[in-house]
């Protein structure tokens, strides 16, 4: 054996290998001799041995990639990537973090090796600020919309001084405003100096920045330093979103995160979501935004729009659910998305089958081309077709378009759960066992079974018998409890209407409570004719009350011809004595004669724009005034109340 020291190499004897010598700089320049490999003596070293005598290779290797480093930085041969960080709530890009890449061919390209080879040869600060132009320059030049997440450590940071004048300056020049930037701390190494990290925060808070921290969960002191900076958003590492969906210890560090972030004014962005799944999960944690790949890759020229699933798993609530008396408890088709690699048309019978041989669960593939569905083949028309003599032999090499079903049933997302079941119903009965594609826009996004259309069809329809209004079948309190807090808490504006009927009771005792279910049926049609079943929603609170739920833009026209409607419908309840007199009369407990006027319909409607009211209580209140209000008219009525929750409560 033998070790390297400063200057001769030392051949050792048979005798058990002594531990090898690492020279001050921490690099052991050992290795072990086969017994094949001919052995010289110092006399008489080695060619290769003499030549490296004076310049060590490690120094050489070291001096190289110092060269190279300088000249990365002196030729600023750097490129900006940008990735979209979404907001969860609205489905929209609200900003991106910009990002650094070292040259395509060079052992620099990763920002780790880049960033590594920086500090251990002090050039991290240097090579930071130019990171910053290159990243800002190419921002102003892609006139990206929304915020910039810009990477900052925090010695940078607490250094200050000429390179953060300069960097003003520079932004300043490109038209790049303070307020537009994110300073997202990048924390690499522990940080214990908190007090000058707190002042130069402010200082930068001060010129209209906003701080991000990054990585909470991964770095050296994460929660200390979220409680010493106070930052405007942090970041979850993406080691706690990867597989949060199976992971009950992330799912409940996310949602602790998320709790203290409520309540400290912070806004948390979930990192490196890869799933739907894990998108889904995040959304319904109330995480504010997120970035990841399933979302946008990083890229020198960034998407500006959203995949197509995304989007649609993203839509506001007013859009994303549907409201009308028909599916108002139903979700969308694309909540029974599976996603499912497609395979292209001119892939092999042959490669296919391997698919299905490797998932057991698998019933059928789609196949896609450019982005389209153009097919589905089934798992039992392929394993059936290959299990007859000679035919794996004759198909298995052919491309799967020789047994793919060219017409498979594919629905859009966006319809309703309950249409989905109706198209299935009146679609051939292969469908049903084979599935259905579910695209986006015409673009490919999964497959959805029939097992599971028809298992979320039984829930809906169990849910809806649980809590509809038996006389009327529409969604009773509980149902329009959940739909008014699910509107308020994603602050959507829209209108409530309260319908009451005026004179009903004495209708009722004159009548009788047969005609008088007769009436409240009638009534609910109307109010459910003037609906747009894509925006509006309608619930029976009980009796003769009613609740609309308007997003239509005409709804104050549709509340008027609902009044038109009912004031011709309602004279075929009455006598024609009663018409002609306008009303009727009965006998009260003391036995005198009270006239009563016909029938009519009272709406109080209120204008409920977002973060006006804070609970259902404080809707219904108005709403139950602005009812009031409208009832002090004659006749058919409508009230409408704009001035907001202080003036109507």
């Amino acid at each position: 054996m033998f070790c390297q020291t400063e200057n001769n190499i030392a051949i050792g004897s048979n005798r058990a290998p002594n531990p090898p010598v690492v020279t001050s700089n921490g690099v052991w320049h050992g290795a072990q001799l086969s017994p094949e490999r001919p052995t010289t003596t110092a006399a008489q070293p080695m060619p290769a041995i003499e030549a490296a005598r004076n310049v060590p290779f490690h120094r050489t290797m070291d001096d190289g990639m110092l060269a190279h480093l300088n000249e990365i930085i002196e030729r600023s041969q750097l490129t900006a990537l940008f990735q979209p960080i979404v907001d969860l709530g609205s489905g929209e890009i609200a900003g991106y973090e910009g990002l650094i890449r070292g040259p395509s061919d060079s052992p620099l390209h990763s920002p780790q090796s880049l960033f590594k080879s920086a500090a251990q040869h002090q050039l991290g600060t240097r090579l930071e600020y130019l990171c910053r132009r290159v990243v800002l320059d190419k921002f102003a030049e892609l006139e990206l919309e929304g915020r910039l997440f810009l990477n900052v450590s925090p010695e940078s940071m607490i250094q200050g001084g000429m390179r953060h004048s300069e960097t003003l300056r520079y932004m300043k020049e490109i038209g790049i405003s303070p307020t537009r930037v994110i300073i997202e701390l990048t924390e690499g190494q522990p940080t214990y100096d908190y007090d000058v990290l707190r002042s130069a925060s402010k200082h930068y808070r001060d010129m209209g920045f906003q701080i991000a921290m990054d990585d909470l969960g991964e770095g050296f002191s994460g929660l200390r330093l979220w409680s010493e900076l106070r930052p405007e958003f942090v970041k979850i590492d993406m080691h706690f979103i990867q597989g949060i969906n199976h992971d009950p210890v992330k799912l409940q560090f996310v949602r602790s995160i998320q709790e203290i972030a409520e309540k400290s004014g912070c806004q948390v962005i979930a990192e490196g979501i890869e799933t739907q799944a894990e998108l889904l999960l995040i959304r319904d944690l109330n995480i504010a935004f997120g970035q990841g790949y399933h979302l946008a890759r990083p890229n020198a020229k960034p998407a500006t729009v959203l995949p197509a699933e995304v989007v649609m798993a993203l839509k506001p609530a007013s859009a994303q659910r549907p409201l009308n008396t028909h599916s108002q408890t139903a979700p969308a088709a694309i909540a029974l998305l599976r996603q499912v690699s497609a395979v292209r048309p001119d892939t092999l019978n042959e490669i296919v089958y391997e698919k299905f041989v490797a998932d057991p669960e698998l019933q059928a593939i789609p196949v896609v081309e450019n982005d389209r569905p153009v097919g589905m083949i089934s798992r039992f028309m392929l394993i059936d077709r290959f299990a007859r003599p000679y035919q794996r032999e004759l198909y298995g090499k052919k491309a799967c378009t020789e047994l793919m079903d060219p017409a498979p049933l594919v629905v859009d997302g966006h319809i309703s759960i309950r249409e989905l079941g109706s198209i299935m119903i009146g679609a051939e009965r292969h469908h049903l066992a084979n599935g259905f594609i579910i695209t986006g826009n015409g673009l490919y996004l999964g497959i959805g079974t029939g097992h599971d259309l028809m298992r979320a069809i039984t829930d809906i329809q169990l849910s809806a018998a649980r809590h509809a209004n038996p006389l009327t079948q529409l969604p009773g309190n509980l149902l329009i409890d959940d739909q008014i807090e699910h509107l308020l808490c994603s602050k959507t504006a829209f209108y409530i209407c309260y319908c009451d009927l005026n004179y009903f009771k004495p209708f009722n005792d004159v009548y009788g409570f047969h005609k008088g279910d007769e009436l409240i049926r009638m009534t609910s049609e109307i109010l459910g004719q003037f609906c747009d079943p894509t925006h509006d929603f309608i619930g029976h609170l009980g009796g003769d009350d009613f609740i609309i739920l308007f997003q239509s833009d005409d709804w104050e026209a549709r509340c008027q011809r609902i009044l038109d409607l009912f004031s011709v419908k309602v004279a075929a309840f009455f006598s024609t004595e009663d018409r002609e007199r306008g009303g009727y009369f009965t006998d009260d407990r003391q036995g005198k004669r009270i006239f009563h006027p016909l029938t009519s319909l009272s709406l109080g409607v209120v204008d409920v724009k977002p973060d006006t009211y804070t609970s259902i209580h404080q809707v219904a209140a108005a709403a139950g005034e602005a009812k009031k209000q409208a009832k002090k008219t004659p006749g058919n009525a409508l009230f409408v109340e704009r001035r907001g929750c202080e003036h109507a409560a």
